[in-house]
């Protein structure tokens, strides 16, 4: 077992900031989109289409997507600073506002930033806990007959979910796992067309669109309002992806510039999830109507085709054992970083050691990384064993790093970007934008609040 102190290539592959090379493409950029887009909200799109209704509801996601668009193409352009294509890398979000916004917000952008990425991997914890819950209850219907006492809780599964996070947050770092993003992705296609095609052959099956322009009507206004802002908050949840774009820009090779790939590969993948994200929504709601669950491949039922609902539910845990680490690993990077500049000398964050095991490519351990990462994987997994609401705590974290992280941030680096002045024509248009999405936001986030206290009293 070899012990050394840097993990830097020595062969003079080396990029202009002198890191190692970069070899992401076009591909692979969205392959890393897809996984951290389409993930656990997906499954919770029919269920707020039923709260917004035939109009609103789908508006809603379309609104959402131009949004997310804007957002990354006004981050994309700050990967690189001053100029866009010839300045100085910014290989994460919170370099990018270090430059341009200055250090103190950068400590409030990091603040938020790893807050919604530890958020989201608690979100994605209880997800794939609910999936392999429905893949037990299925089998056991399957062989025991549809009145079998086929009841099991979410805290064994969230401990197995766990375990495989605690192996896979070993990865180094976001460079090393484009394979895992290419399987997650597939697996997102997978189980989002499942959704789809089960929701067409229900509609099919009920012989008619089920499902009101208002939406689910409730007992009061006051219900239907927090059930309103609780469907926004998990249409929010479900699009951007600006708190990592930064992380998966520094993933591309130059040229061409990396800006124009990450447009390029977000105008792609915007327009797929959008397309999957209405086709789940609306055959959702038309499906089942006022009984649309809160994950739709739960509401299928656990009886037949109980292998196609297996596969899909199979399908989620996949992809969010990627998904996870998409949004781990910038924090589990940050944390390299920070420790290794401010203990250089310190034998337990900067010593690997590199270990062969039979049929495996060696690996480089460290022991700072085995011990907080397996603490973060352990401390998501608690939380989520803590509040296991699906879609309360999806709007919860949607609402919550939308306007700051989505919103606020991208726009203000582009002013100083671009040296915009302040009460110009681009200056007002965007801050008109970016005053009507902080109200969204906290419209979202309020109720989603609610239902969260609501759930957790009851």
């Amino acid at each position: 077992m070899a012990v050394h102190r840097s993990l830097e290539l020595t062969d003079g592959s080396f990029d202009d900031d002198k890191r190692v090379i970069r070899t992401g493409t076009l591909w692979t950029c969205i392959a890393h989109i897809i996984t951290a887009v389409i993930g656990s909200g997906v499954l919770s799109l029919a269920w707020s289409t039923a709260q917004l209704g035939w109009i609103a509801g789908p508006l809603s996601m379309l609104c959402f997507a131009i949004v997310t668009y804007v957002s990354a193409f006004l981050l994309s352009d700050c990967y690189r600073s001053p100029h866009p294509v010839t300045g100085t890398r910014n290989p994460s979000y919170m370099d990018a506002v270090r430059v341009n916004l200055g250090q103190k917000q950068t400590w409030f952008c990091g603040l938020l930033q790893y807050l919604s990425m530890f958020g989201t991997a608690i979100a994605y914890t209880i997800t794939t806990s609910t999936s392999m819950r429905a893949i037990k209850k299925s089998d056991c219907y399957h062989k025991e007959g549809h009145k079998a006492p086929c009841a099991y809780g979410d805290s064994f599964y969230m401990l197995i979910f766990g375990a495989v996070q605690i192996v896979f947050s070993q990865i180094p770092d976001f460079h090393d796992m484009a394979w895992l993003s290419v399987v997650a992705a597939i697996m997102s296609f997978s189980y989002s067309f499942i959704g789809f095609a089960l929701g067409i052959a229900k509609v099919i099956a009920n012989g008619s669109i089920k499902g009101d322009i208002g939406g689910i009507p409730l007992s009061s206004s006051a219900q239907k309002t927090w059930r309103v802002s609780q469907a926004l908050g998990d249409i929010a949840f479900a699009y951007p992806y600006s708190i990592i774009l930064l992380e998966i820009q520094n993933t591309l090779k130059s040229p061409p510039p990396e800006n124009q790939t990450m447009k390029k590969a977000s105008m792609i993948s915007i327009f797929i999830t959008t397309f999957f994200y209405l086709c789940c929504g609306c055959f959702g709601y038309a499906a089942f109507g006022n009984d649309t669950p809160g994950n739709l491949l739960t509401g299928f039922g656990f009886y037949e085709p109980y292998w196609l609902i297996d596969f899909a539910n199979a399908c989620v845990v996949v992809h969010l054992v990627g998904g996870y680490q998409v949004y781990s690993q910038p924090v589990f990077s940050f944390v390299d970083r920070w420790s290794s500049d401010k203990f250089p000398n310190n034998g337990f964050v900067n010593n690997f050691y590199t270990i062969k095991l039979p049929f495996l490519p060696a690996y480089k351990l460290n022991l700072l990384r085995i011990c907080f990462r397996t603490i973060y994987v352990a401390s998501t997994t608690g939380l989520a064993m803590f509040f296991p609401y699906f879609n309360e705590v999806l709007g919860l974290l949607g609402a919550f790093n939308f306007w700051p992280l989505a919103i606020y941030f991208p726009v203000e680096m582009y002013f100083v970007q671009r040296k915009i002045e302040t009460w110009t024509k681009k200056w007002i248009i965007l801050q008109t934008f970016s005053v009507g999405c902080l109200l969204v936001s906290i419209f979202a986030f309020v109720g989603s609040v609610e239902g969260v206290l609501s759930e957790k009293l009851s």
